[in-house]
């Protein structure tokens, strides 16, 4: 009874890690493969242009600088502003070795 209680749990175990890691495949759509498109456009690369001798370093380019505003867009946190100031604000000392206040 316990080996079968074993086997069922290493069962479950193993097919929910399998559900986990699944990936869908849905297909791209229309209007998602526009928006890439127009993504690309606004990054330098023209599509229909007639520059075939540079297609692949062009569009690879391209690509590149989506990723990086992707990756600055989804990043967490924000730019860091301003300065820091630590520790206690100067006094002048005085003859008698009290500060003045």
């Amino acid at each position: 009874m316990k080996c079968l209680f074993k086997a069922a749990v290493i069962g479950i175990s193993l097919v929910s890690s399998v559900t986990v890691f699944a990936q869908s495949n849905a297909p791209v759509t229309r209007a998602q493969v526009r928006a890439e498109l127009i993504q690309l456009e606004h990054n330098g690369y023209h599509v229909g242009d007639g520059d075939q001798a540079h297609y692949p370093e062009a569009v690879q380019e391209a690509e590149a600088r989506v990723a990086a505003q992707n990756a600055a867009a989804n990043a967490y946190g924000g730019p860091a502003a301003g300065a820091v100031e630590a520790g206690r604000p100067a006094v002048a000392a005085s003859g008698s070795g009290v500060a003045a206040r």
